[in-house]
This record gives C-alpha cells, structure tokens and sequence, in this order.
C-alpha cells in the first residue's frame, strides 16, 4: 500500500516520523514529484479551464457510477 501525505510544515513532517518510529511502521520518506510532468500540466489546463468557468464539476454521482464501471 502506498500512501502519499502532504505536510504543511517541517513540525508535522517530525510529527509524523515520530509517530511512525513509535509505532515501529516501516516507511520510507521521499521529496519527490508524485505526478509525471504531462499529470502535473493536465491538472493545471484543467484547473484553469474550471476557473476560466469553461467546464463544470461533475456531480459525484456521475464520477461514483463510472467507478464502479472500471473496477466490476
């Protein structure tokens, strides 16, 4: 299992890490880029577009149905 946090501040990065040795998880901490370059360029042309109002959210119903179609 991967989980990717996003920490706001080096206090809740020592927060977490000390928590993770308390508990004896075995981790491993990286700095870096979880997304490709074309992800990351993807998510900023469709953020923009939203912002630009040429495009809408989707209703959660909409996004829920079509998951449900990927992983029957």
């Amino acid at each position: 299992m991967t989980v990717l946090v996003n920490l706001r501040s080096p206090e809740e990065e020592k927060e977490l890490i000390d928590f993770l040795n308390k508990k004896h998880y075995d981790y491993q901490k990286t700095d870096a880029p979880f997304l490709t370059t074309e992800q990351e360029r993807e998510i900023i042309r469709r953020d923009k577009a939203f912002a630009e109002g040429k495009t809408s959210a989707r209703d959660w119903e909409d996004v829920k149905r079509d998951l449900e179609n990927v992983y029957r």
